[in-house]
């Protein structure tokens, strides 16, 4: 593979999105005590919802299973607790070893999608700033950075599967497409612009991950499969 620089995804692929969404729904339930119930029992039934087809609605459906109308103020009250809380979360014991073994050979950087505020205050929690020598959350990016492009001004929503991260990643760390590795775990949209661009891709299957869909086609299927980062290290030396 010959890389020079790999690439992280954040959610699933570093830690955990699921230890991000217990300590959100712990937040949110802590914070609205007085309007929901008790904490515990508030925090455990949105959990619970985020293991079913309610996982995109949990405060609505949480409403819905406490008794309390529809109350869409509330629900925009308790998104932005949710989006805007301390995360209490860590990086898995492989990803970290994976950025101790990685920090001297690589150049190493981050790629997420998310919303901007949510996605730094996971970044800052998992203290990956002084870590990575670039982090793009796709949410931050507008139309001034794809000045000079074939598709400046044609879009609002620059994230993956979208092309412009991986371009200005590649340029911002000085290392060419087919040196680069993008390491991610979803496989429904996280390959297919690296892998456009000329880039390798790997993807890591978490036990426990929220996404689990397959590929869409060959296209946005990865080059390599793992289920720890304790194997990358066979594929890129």
């Amino acid at each position: 593979m010959n890389p020079s620089a790999i690439i992280f995804d954040l959610d699933d692929t570093l830690y955990l999105e699921r230890d991000y969404a217990i300590s959100g729904f712990q937040a949110v339930a802590m914070a609205f005590a007085n309007r929901l119930g008790p904490p515990d029992n508030i925090a455990a039934t949105m959990l619970s919802l985020f293991d079913t087809e309610h996982r995109s609605r949990v405060f609505d459906q949480l409403l819905r299973e406490i008794g309390m109308a529809d109350d869409p103020s509330l629900v925009r009250e308790m998104i932005e607790t949710y989006r805007n809380h301390q995360p209490a979360i860590s990086l898995l014991a492989d990803a970290e070893r994976a950025l101790m073994r990685q920090a001297e050979r690589f150049r190493l950087g981050l790629i997420t999608d998310g919303h901007s505020h949510s996605q730094w205050n996971k970044i800052d929690a998992l203290k990956l700033r002084d870590r990575l020598e670039a982090i793009i959350v796709t949410s931050d990016l507008c139309d001034s950075d794809c000045a000079g492009r074939t598709y400046a001004g044609q879009f609002t929503n620059y994230g993956k599967p979208f092309p412009l991260a991986f371009e200005l990643m590649s340029e911002r760390i000085g290392v060419e497409p087919r040196h680069c590795v993008y390491v991610a775990d979803n496989a429904a949209k996280d390959f297919i612009a690296p892998r456009k661009l000329g880039w390798r891709t790997v993807q890591i299957q978490r036990v426990g991950g929220v996404h689990t869909s397959p590929p869409i086609n060959d296209a946005a299927a990865p080059h390599h499969v793992i289920q720890t980062f304790d194997l990358l290290d066979e594929l890129i030396m």
